[in-house]
């Protein structure tokens, strides 16, 4: 049992500051006070206690091709078959793949990560090399598998079916890459298999302008549009919406996670942030593609934070930020599988301790604090 002291607690699903102390006991957190006092005392002096990281979108396999392919094209970098990022992944030796993951969970955890989801690529073999890598680390990677079976423009929807239910016996959930690849048919029925086994069905939609005029032509109907008609829980991008789009993903119950180093790295555009907040839709932060950026959240909230200051030449709450890197799974019915919790009572205890700079505590996050100012991480692996 510990209690860290005098710090400045961003507490709950909405982030109020509180100067309280915090009591953990066994990887719980059993009191928040200012009089609590048990255990060894931990003297913050005014630091700020933030609920851990979570990336909401990674494709960690590509750890091992960093800063490959760099001015290449979206489809010329990750999609499948033929992407540098597919042809790496398909000559990789096991052991390289499981050493360069576990590398980049290192660096989530050094940097204030606890949980990440993955767009997990090989099948049932590629979720157990992840399981392999992660083993000792102390992360908590939420795994969306895929399948070969998937696509081509008319697969056995039995094979995709059988698949799809294999893959769930070892994943948290299903991710194929996108509606370039899929048709609308594979599309819905992972997401229905998923419904109802209670797990995560996600897809990249919108990503560039070109795949959503592909999808215009040919099937007369938007990306993201697919995404919300066939209900997949979680729909990635969204960086390049038409008309009533964004107003469609408001009106579901759908996830949305937001990539913006990584589309500026592919220059395929800025995603909306600010239209998003409007309508209410509440989304999650990722790092995506590893062989693009680093896996570090403190350098995906900073770019943000500034791109959408300039771009849409109005100021984004830094508060509404940092929810999306840790609270606003909080809000979704995927958090029965992520398992993410707000810094609460009787809550598990996952949290970061930050050196404080400023008097705003989600500037401070976004915009001063780096990986060496971490006091302390807290999770179910990790003590104090």
């Amino acid at each position: 049992m510990f209690t860290i002291s005098n710090g400045i607690i961003l507490k709950g699903q909405n982030l109020i500051p509180v100067r309280e102390n915090i009591t953990v006991d066994d990887g719980r957190i059993i009191e928040i006070s200012k009089d609590t006092q048990e255990g060894k005392l931990i003297d913050v002096d005014g630091a700020i206690v933030c609920p851990s990281f979570i990336n909401g979108h990674v494709h960690i396999g590509d750890s091992i091709i960093g800063d490959e392919g760099y001015g290449l094209s979206l489809a010329e970098m990750v999609r499948p078959p033929n992407g540098v990022k597919h042809v790496a992944l398909a000559n990789a030796e096991d052991d390289e793949l499981i050493e360069a993951m576990a590398q980049s969970m290192w660096d989530m955890v050094d940097s204030g990560t606890t949980h990440f989801i993955d767009y997990r690529e090989g099948g049932i073999k590629g979720v157990k090399l992840l399981k392999e890598a992660s083993k000792d680390i102390p992360i908590r990677p939420i795994i969306l598998g895929r399948d070969e079976s998937f696509y081509g423009e008319d697969p056995d929807l039995g094979k995709v079916k059988a698949a799809v239910r294999k893959l769930l016996k070892v994943a948290d959930g299903i991710a194929p890459s996108g509606f370039g690849e899929i048709t609308f048919e594979v599309g819905e029925l992972i997401a229905t298999e998923c419904g109802r086994q209670g797990k995560i069905s996600s897809i990249h939609v919108a990503e560039s302008e070109s795949n959503q005029i592909e999808s215009l032509n040919v099937n007369n109907i938007t990306e993201i549009a697919k995404g919300v008609k066939s209900n997949f829980s979680q729909l990635v991008h969204l960086t390049n919406p038409k008309s009533n789009d964004l107003k469609l993903v408001s009106q579901s119950n759908q996830n949305a996670v937001v990539c913006p180093r990584a589309n500026a790295t592919l220059n395929v555009g800025v995603a909306p942030l600010n239209k998003m907040l409007e309508l209410g839709i509440r989304p999650l932060l990722g790092t995506d593609n590893i062989m693009l950026n680093s896996p570090n959240m403190f350098r995906e909230l900073e770019f943000t934070n500034k791109l959408m200051s300039v771009y849409y030449k109005t100021y984004i709450d830094p508060k509404e930020l940092v929810k999306m890197a840790t609270t606003n799974i909080c809000g979704f019915d995927i958090n029965d599988v992520v398992q993410k919790s707000p810094i609460l009572e009787d809550n598990s205890a996952e949290f970061i301790v930050l050196k404080s700079f400023s008097k705003n505590p989600y500037l401070n996050i976004c915009n001063r604090v780096e990986t060496k100012n971490i006091l302390y991480t807290i999770n179910k692996k990790v003590n104090v």
